[in-house]
């Protein structure tokens, strides 16, 4: 059997970046597997580097006949049984391209659409796949009751994340060894978009701040915003940072930008806090739980389910930063109980979120599409 990942950009996101660590990881899985994409981007040595074939195919414009030609070629050069699509318009692509052809179209769901509004094309791929995959049981469920998919052809798989490289070694980032050694390192990873809510975090961090705790228990801290502030959602960024800046907060809140070096950071902080808006899977977190870090997550859905209802972080209450804070507080009075407790969480993340279990659920889906097709 035979796969063949349709792929955009081979950029910087989390879904190129799961897609990479399935090509690094093909020795994981009894079928072969190829790349085409369409456009270039900061992964594309990473990609060409894994030992899997690729192609670069890429359209003039919208519908290309020339590109879906093309693309029709190559399938069939390759001999592909499966095409997998990351986005909906690689499946209508590919759709067309396979016309009269006995290959079978799969299409993962990594974000929400409109919300609000139908979306005609999603419509229109979503119910001519012969198997659409969902990175949670809430995304799954959420398009098969909004457009009225047949639920037998919609299944969850979710993300997987390649932890070898959270178990190396690393030294202390610069900005962390800036910030001094004193009290609590506390971070919250993500870009500033509308998928993230990092507003009531500031408020918690205004609270905490100014709470008198009585014993022997210390409230200095250095809390760290690791994400980048993106041109087209900039007032995300500049309203958190302008009510830091009103409520006296720079001295111990800092907003680091995008980095590269996430697993370093993880091995050097105490706690992690997320405010999700609307999230699909959490990626972020599931890497913060996995590296034994007192987690903090507001009571999303989505939340809720990859953190199996609180059992592998603790949950607050949406945009609440009372609630926040009097959860963190317990994590004060009793930080010995929660890094236990967290050490029990990256167990049971570790083996359900791993890149081996998420290719290994890959490869149920194709052969069971295979096995009814033979």
């Amino acid at each position: 059997m035979k796969i063949a990942y349709l792929l955009g950009a081979l950029r910087r996101g989390g879904t190129e970046t799961l897609m990479l660590d399935v090509f690094r990881n093909a020795q994981c899985v009894d079928y072969q597997f190829i790349g085409i994409h369409r456009k270039d981007g900061e992964h594309k040595a990473a990609f060409y580097a894994s030992g899997q074939k690729l192609y670069k195919i890429a359209p003039r414009f919208p519908f290309d006949p020339v590109y879906l030609y093309r693309l029709r070629k190559a399938l069939k050069i390759e001999q592909i049984d499966i095409v997998h699509a990351q986005q909906t318009l690689d499946t209508l692509y590919a759709w067309i391209a396979t016309a009269g052809l006995k290959i079978k179209i799969v299409q993962t769901f990594h974000g929400f659409d409109c919300f609000n509004k139908k979306s005609k094309l999603l419509s229109f791929t979503a119910k001519r796949t012969d198997r659409n995959l969902f990175v949670s049981n809430y995304l799954r469920e959420y398009y098969t009751k909004k457009y009225r998919l047949n639920p037998q052809k919609q299944q969850t798989v979710y993300n997987g994340i390649s932890f070898e490289k959270f178990d190396k070694s690393y030294s202390t980032p610069d900005f962390l060894q800036q910030a001094g050694k004193d009290g609590l390192r506390i971070s919250m990873i993500g870009n500033f978009v509308h998928v993230r809510e990092h507003a009531s975090v500031c408020r918690f961090l205004k609270l905490l701040k100014e709470k008198k705790v009585k014993g022997k228990i210390s409230l200095n801290f250095n809390f760290y915003f690791v994400g980048l502030r993106l041109a087209n959602q900039a007032y995300l960024y500049d309203d958190c940072v302008k009510y830091c800046e009103e409520n006296d907060l720079m001295d111990c809140v800092h907003f680091v930008g995008g980095r590269d070096d996430v697993p370093a950071i993880l091995q050097n902080i105490d706690a992690f806090i997320y405010s999700t808006d609307h999230d699909t899977f959490g990626i972020a977190v599931v890497e913060a739980i996995a590296c034994k870090i007192p987690t903090f997550v507001n009571d999303f859905e989505v939340m809720k389910e990859i953190t199996e209802n609180g059992k592998c972080a603790t949950i607050y209450k949406t945009k609440n930063e009372n609630d926040l804070l009097e959860k963190f507080l317990l994590f004060l009075q009793n930080q010995n109980l929660y890094k236990e407790n967290a050490k029990n969480a990256a167990k049971i993340v570790r083996e359900k979120y791993s890149i081996e279990t998420f290719m290994a659920n890959l490869a149920k889906e194709y052969f069971d599409l295979k096995k009814k097709d033979s």
